[in-house]
């Protein structure tokens, strides 16, 4: 393998993926999502930059563009996962999560068949897209976890009634409810409808991989 800088950067990636649910085994939530929104942002930044690095400096290796989607796909899949794990199990959050980890082993198990045919399945700039609208999406989902915590850790011994005056604007709000109770509603919303418009961008993508398959996938008579 050639552990030029682009390289390593990919490798890095690929170990902060399964560092991400390692948050949530060793701290304690809202410390457990704020490492992990930071952790996925530093991976999520190094997939531009490994990118752009390679191309600049002509570093281009079989090796980087076969670990590039890789930890990608690693990235995603198990950042899914914990935001799932830990959700209400809300539908609106598992169908998009579902659509886009059926996806990711849908096309994965085509690659693997096709073999050396698996360059026509080049990647598109719509795939590209939509693994940008999930990083972003994910990154949002996690901030939304932050908020929760921190504005349930605010309201901890209240009643209902002092916090719906306070976020009425009744009450003085002392512990800065409205900003943090705005946060978790605006990233969860953000989130979800950008986890929605990437469900939407992976089936796209997944059914042009596939469609461009089927002459492969035909068996010779």
């Amino acid at each position: 393998m050639s552990w030029n800088v682009p390289n390593i950067l990919t490798v890095l990636r690929l170990l902060a993926a399964p560092g991400i649910a390692v948050m949530f085994l060793y701290f304690n939530r809202p410390y457990a999502d704020w490492f992990a929104l930071l952790l996925f942002i530093s991976a999520a930044l190094t997939d531009w930059i490994d990118g752009h690095l390679a191309r600049s400096w002509k570093q281009v290796t079989k090796i980087g563009t076969m670990l590039d989607p890789i930890a990608d796909k690693a990235m995603v899949v198990i950042a899914l996962m914990v935001i799932v794990g830990y959700s209400s199990m809300s539908p609106w959050l598992v169908l998009p999560a579902t659509v886009i980890l059926f996806r990711e082993v849908f096309v994965s198990g085509l690659r693997e068949y096709l073999g050396d045919r698996a360059g026509t399945l080049k990647v598109t700039q719509l795939a590209k897209w939509k693994t940008t609208a999930q990083m972003i999406a994910i990154a949002v989902l996690f901030a939304q976890g932050v908020f929760e915590h921190y504005f349930g850790m605010s309201i901890f011994g209240m009643d209902d009634a002092l916090v719906r005056d306070i976020l009425s604007g009744k009450t003085e709000d002392l512990h800065g409810l409205w900003w943090k109770y705005r946060g978790m509603v605006w990233s969860g919303h953000a989130g979800l409808w950008l986890l929605w418009l990437a469900a939407g961008l992976t089936l796209v993508t997944g059914a042009d991989y596939f469609f461009k398959s089927v002459p492969h996938l035909k068996d010779s008579r």
